[in-house]
């Protein structure tokens, strides 16, 4: 079997040496059809190489929509009409029983999410209230690990963040910096938010960022959004796939074929061997009878258990998933 010259190519990166923009966009254009599988294949290998084993966690919906910004891919936005269920924080004890019925099903990673713009002043009473559910969640399942995603804050935030017991964060660059105001939102900066990351790393916190496929992006739009989170050094990246939400800016997009997602994984990966790249949003509502082929592609994390407005599969079902994977 001949292997296209661009994939040989990348097989340095089993060596230790880094895929360039050229080569990266290479494989982007030139690896198609079966040519696809041996880009996959390469992932896994990379991905076994120097990533850790597929690992799951569980995120929580903490406070739903009516969102000041304009991003058009969320549902959440005050800007869209896509029917979904809003409230404010939850209670504590809500969040809580969330999180200990991950734990007892074997997760030990867990996403407290909230609608809204972020914070820049920590005596904001709905911050001292995260803070509160912070300390509580600690109190009662001191083994797990909580991340939080609450959108831009100020270095004072951050810094009272690490005070409460966050292990890691989420702030998604979404796509190609140099696009953001044009495929994602125009209500907020993404200096803003590659500023909130440099305050975490500042604070000992760990990161989670990545983006989304399927936006109307480019393949240098995915390049670049791949490099950027490189030079970020951040710890993992969350890599969603676009469901078109009914009453978004985005409600008409073509969902994405599942080779293309593929390719779109196998290259993030070769461009961030080491990293935790996990598979968040699309993997059951767009990918379907793909999923598992796609956690193939370089992955080693998933979201079970449901995400923010979408259902995903049962953790029971995921959890035997996730063995299986790691076999391959």
């Amino acid at each position: 079997m001949n292997v296209k010259p661009c994939i040989q190519n990348a097989y340095k990166v089993l060596e230790g040496q880094n895929l360039t923009r050229e080569e990266a966009l290479e494989l982007a254009y030139e690896v198609h059809g079966e040519d696809i599988l041996d880009l996959i294949s390469l992932a896994n290998k990379v991905r076994h190489r120097f990533a850790e084993q597929i690992t799951p966690c569980s995120i929580i919906n903490g406070k739903s929509g009516k969102c000041s910004e304009n991003c058009k891919f969320c549902a959440q936005s005050a800007y869209h009409h896509t029917g979904i269920e809003t409230y404010p924080l939850l209670p504590r004890e809500k969040v809580l029983e969330a999180a200990e019925k991950a734990y007892n099903s074997g997760i030990r990673r867990f996403g407290y999410v909230l609608s809204g713009v972020g914070f820049k002043k920590t005596d904001d009473p709905e911050f001292r209230q995260i803070l509160d559910t912070l300390d509580y969640l600690h109190e009662k399942l001191p083994g797990m690990a909580i991340c939080v995603s609450m959108g831009i804050l100020s270095r004072e935030c951050v810094q009272e963040l690490a005070k409460h017991h966050v292990w890691r964060y989420n702030m998604n660059l979404q796509t190609n910096p140099e696009r953001y105001h044009e495929l994602i939102a125009t209500t907020h900066s993404i200096e803003d938010k590659i500023r909130t990351v440099e305050y975490l790393k500042e604070a000992g916190i760990t990161n989670c960022t990545g983006g989304i496929y399927g936006l109307g992006e480019t393949w240098e739009d995915r390049v670049d959004m791949a490099f950027a989170v490189k030079k970020l050094d951040v710890e993992g990246s969350p890599l969603n796939v676009l469901l078109p939400i009914p009453g978004s800016a985005l409600e008409n997009q073509e969902i994405l074929h599942p080779a293309e997602v593929a390719k779109c994984f196998a290259i993030f990966r070769l461009i961030n061997p080491t990293k935790m790249i996990k598979f968040a949003a699309g993997r059951e509502t767009v990918m379907k009878d793909f999923q598992g082929l796609l956690m193939l592609s370089g992955l080693n994390a998933m979201i079970t258990g449901g995400y923010l407005t979408t259902r995903g599969r049962s953790v029971a079902d995921d959890m035997k998933f996730m063995e299986q994977l790691n076999e391959f």
